[in-house]
């Protein structure tokens, strides 16, 4: 644990250097609140660099064991210090509220407690989604170096072709190397993103806030209204576009960028699987909508439909229609997208496409055996076989994800929450979406949760961006002994 606490206090004084990008931004834009980051970057520099001293002689080469201790830990500390400008800024700020926002913003969840976005300052809007990008790319080296280890991941698929594949026995400097690559790739289309924004009508600082916060597949924008406030369809096609793309596996897009082809996607199941779910989803809202004239023309409703259906199967969380009071079968079908869409080592959240893809074929390998027993019908998904060990991991997975959800919702039902809030509060936290239906639908946000709700809300984000297993085998006693 000392090992993990050295580093965990070096994670911490280097996080006090991302603090310069709202500072700068403050002192540019002149929002009065620069103080409150010096302030906020000076604690977290003194704390860190305090804790990394006092165990500076503990400092050895981490393994699979202390790994799970360090995610689990680094979210929960980080977003902790991720709070302190949140605090310092916005008077009468509970510290619940401020580490939800801060918990949010990290598991890419998208979720707020915030009002008034529109007047709130420049460099804080920034801050809040700075987080959802550097949450985005923690994710992205969590799905490489740690899920693997789990084997409930689908990462097993891709560490042939990722650089730097990941060794089972210990948290190697190859490691590095891939996170490395997959940071060039997910900053190359940050970079990218900010661009087309601007070009298709946002100023500068909304296109790099939009920007992180699509790329971590997060939901936080600069204004209440969230995308609705631009009512623009170019700003809105940019958008869809970007987050199809996080959508998808990173390792597949340096993959494809370094043989300049697209073969690496026609080969990842995964990736059609997504586009044709997500074509199908878009089609069938835009039928209803327009079976129930809820917009004058079919274009409109296509407009409204594509680019809500893909932000909350993304697990994004952009609203640019209040689809509550669209006819029941389309919201509660996006609140299900979201739970199943995204790729492993995407940004997104939600049990994944490969977990969902390999339910489904175990599901027929399961009915072609009562009707032939003897038949060898391997599990297979993109050509490859699965081991029966990721299937029974995954079908482990599966129980623990919707246990979970179970178990929380009736702890919001107990607290005295309508069962629409509750569920549908407790399904976005858990995929990290944002937006649920009732309370904390599009038109609303979870201000008007309780402390305890909001805490149920917090943990459901952790355990989703964290992929519940890595978590709770804290809790095991098994993991403790030697």
């Amino acid at each position: 644990m000392l090992a993990v606490a050295h580093v965990l206090g070096s994670m911490m004084a280097l996080f006090g250097v991302t603090y310069l990008l709202p500072i700068v931004c403050s002192l540019l834009l002149k929002d009065g609140i620069v103080a409150d980051f010096i302030i906020a970057a000076g604690i977290n520099v003194i704390v860190g660099v305090g804790i990394a001293a006092a165990t500076r002689r503990y400092k050895r080469e981490l393994k699979p064991r202390d790994g799970f201790v360090l995610v689990t830990l680094s979210w929960v500390l980080m977003s902790g210090s991720a709070a302190l400008p949140f605090l310092i800024s916005i008077p009468g700020l509970s510290f619940t509220d401020a580490y939800f926002e801060a918990m949010s913003g990290f598991t890419t969840t998208g979720s707020t407690i915030l009002t008034g976005l529109d007047s709130l300052p420049p460099s804080l809007n920034l801050w809040r989604a700075s987080l959802h990008w550097y949450g985005g790319i923690g994710i992205i080296v969590f799905a490489v170096a740690v899920l693997p280890l789990l084997g409930v991941g689908g990462m097993q698929l891709y560490k042939a072709e990722t650089p730097g594949p990941v060794k089972d026995e210990k948290l190697t400097p190859r490691i590095t190397e891939t996170a490395k690559a997959l940071w060039l790739t997910y900053t190359g289309f940050t970079v990218a993103c900010i661009v087309a924004l601007r070009v298709a009508g946002m100023d500068w600082l909304d296109a790099i806030c939009h920007a992180f916060s699509v790329m971590g597949l997060g939901g936080f924008s600069t204004h209440d209204a969230s995308i609705a406030y631009f009512n623009s369809p170019a700003i809105e096609m940019v958008l869809i576009v970007f987050m199809v793309a996080a959508s998808m596996n990173f390792a597949r897009h340096f993959i494809a960028f370094r043989k300049m082809s697209l073969d690496p996607y026609r080969s990842d199941t995964e990736a059609k699987s997504l586009l044709a779910l997500l074509a199908f989803s878009v089609v069938a809202v835009t039928l209803l909508l327009v079976i129930h004239r809820t917009y004058p023309s079919v274009p409109e409703a296509l407009r409204h439909a594509a680019f809500n259906v893909v932000s909350m199967a993304s697990t994004t969380g952009f609203v640019s229609q209040d689809f509550e009071k669209w006819p029941a079968f389309a919201p509660v079908w996006m609140l299900f997208l979201c739970c199943i869409t995204c790729s492993t080592g995407s940004t997104g959240g939600g049990v994944k496409m490969f977990r969902t893809l390999l339910l489904a074929r175990q599901a027929s390998r399961e009915m072609l055996l009562l009707v032939h027993p003897s038949a060898v019908a391997p599990v297979r998904i993109g050509g490859q076989v699965i081991p029966d060990r990721i299937a029974y991991s995954v079908l482990a997975f599966i129980f623990l994800y919707f246990f979970t959800i179970v178990t929380l919702t009736f702890a919001m039902l107990l607290s005295g929450v309508d069962l629409d809030t509750a569920f549908s509060a407790i399904v976005s936290s858990i995929n990290n979406t944002g937006p649920g239906l009732a309370a904390v639908g599009p038109s609303h946000n979870y201000a008007s949760l309780s402390d305890f709700q909001t805490w149920v809300c917090t943990a459901a984000m952790l355990l989703g961006r964290l992929e519940i297993f890595s978590v709770l085998v804290l809790f095991t006693g098994v993991f403790w002994r030697r």
